[in-house]
């Protein structure tokens, strides 16, 4: 830690003994409101404990220091909030995604920016996120499905093959490349352990290479973030400066953010004293006109009968669209704008899973109810967040619901799906998935 300390110093000059204060003081800890499930407003009506805004983007919010097991609360489980660190949804606010993008998320596990994108998105265009590890991009799509997202693919491939197949497909891309981490120091024990300047320097040359493999997948005229966690300007402007020499046909721009402070003109560092652990992001176009071209909704044509009659008996108006597949016993509901050949390319998820084929019956599948709003479900129950039964029904019980619900029912927080069960004769048999449920 001396020598990190030491370049903390040269780095901040008149300032370090600022950092060292606030370096020295509690953790920031922050949650980011998902609109695709609620508003700040209700959020903050619905928690019994105070939120203020964070700078970095009105959804986010810093949480008190004596709130815990907040990951058990029945809000956190349907997908209201995501537990995010204040200074990382700071990335994705300088990315500036519009409704209707295509959008690639690089580097995207755990999840974090990539839900975010998601509810900037709101349904629209389509959302791609591809983590490299395994075991994260698990979590990754946990995460997405919790969230509520309906439009976006999650793929475990590496970022040179993705970008290649995907070449001139999007928008914007958000590249959050794996870096040293000093900024996760103060929170994470590993990180510091882990740290050397030549692990430092490893970093950049990958980190390089991975922005080199991303400018693949973006359009002419399109947008690209840069951003990791980390303090040294090997990984930041360094990596900044070293890929704008070797590419011409891409430029630094104003993000149009005030948030931390300036550096090389344009991109934004944040360091504790403004507010966050710590974040570096840079904003670069790609030359060039991009012309938005308007994709219709795909659907998948001529579809089985009982299908079609199933995807009905859940929900009004299909609100996942009609791109139906099936894979082996799976029903897919693919991304409404999703025309893509996925083969090589490791895709773990394509939309919802709408249900699955079993002897004589099809079974729902958990991702279509936490993508859909309470007013897309045929059959609804909803719960107070300080009830007994969103309560048992999170520990996997059996509950009590109105004579009159029977079938397949949605299971909703103040009005914010989160699973389902079936219903019949005043008792609701519980679905929600064992691997997601609360242990006593």
């Amino acid at each position: 830690m001396d020598k990190f300390l030491f370049r903390m110093k040269s780095l901040l000059g008149d300032e370090y003994s600022e950092f060292l204060k606030y370096y020295e003081a509690e953790n920031f800890r922050g949650l980011r409101v998902n609109t695709l499930k609620s508003t700040p407003e209700k959020l903050i009506s619905l928690l019994d404990f105070e939120l203020k805004n964070t700078p970095f983007c009105k959804e986010g919010f810093y949480i008190p220091e004596d709130v815990v097991s907040l990951g058990n609360n029945p809000l956190h489980h349907c997908g209201a909030f995501y537990i995010q660190e204040p200074s990382a949804t700071s990335a994705v606010e300088m990315l500036g995604v519009e409704e209707g993008d295509f959008v690639l998320d690089l580097c995207a596990a755990p999840g974090g920016k990539s839900t975010q994108i998601g509810a900037k998105l709101n349904g629209t265009g389509l959302l791609w996120s591809n983590e490299i590890v395994k075991s994260r991009a698990n979590i990754l799509l946990s995460n997405i499905e919790r969230m509520g997202i309906s439009n976006a693919v999650v793929s475990n491939c590496h970022p040179d093959i993705l970008c290649e197949r995907l070449a001139n497909q999007f928008d914007r891309v958000l590249v959050d490349a794996p870096c040293s981490g000093e900024g996760m120091f103060r929170k994470n024990q590993e990180a510091q352990t882990e740290w050397s300047e030549e692990h430092v320097k490893s970093c950049a040359e990958r980190q390089l290479n991975i922005l080199n493999s991303a400018k693949k997948a973006l359009k002419n005229g399109g947008v690209l973030v840069y951003s990791t966690c980390t303090f040294s300007v090997e990984e930041n402007e360094g990596v900044i400066t070293r890929f704008l020499d070797e590419n011409p046909d891409f430029e630094l721009e104003d993000s149009g953010v005030d948030f931390g402070r300036p550096t090389l003109e344009y991109a934004r560092r944040i360091f504790p004293m403004d507010g966050g652990e710590g974040h570096f992001a840079a904003r670069l176009r790609k030359k060039g006109e991009n012309v938005k071209i308007e994709i219709p909704d795909i659907s998948s044509g001529k579809v089985d009968k009982d299908i079609i009659e199933f995807y009905d008996s859940l929900f009004y108006n299909r609100p996942f669209g009609e791109n139906i597949k099936v894979v082996k016993d799976k029903i897919i509901i693919l991304p409404k704008k999703f025309n893509f050949d996925i083969k090589g390319l490791s895709v773990l998820r394509a939309g919802v899973i709408l249900g699955e084929i079993l002897k004589n019956r099809i079974e729902p599948h958990h991702s279509t109810f936490t993508s859909a709003s309470k007013e897309d479900c045929r059959n609804a129950v909803d719960f107070d967040v300080n009830s007994n039964e969103i309560k048992a029904f999170l520990h996997g019980e059996e509950i009590s619901v109105p004579n009159d619900v029977k079938g397949f029912t949605a299971v909703c927080v103040n009005g914010m799906t989160t699973g389902f069960g079936k219903a019949s004769n005043g008792r609701l048999k519980n679905k929600y998935p064992k691997g997601l449920r609360i242990l006593r």
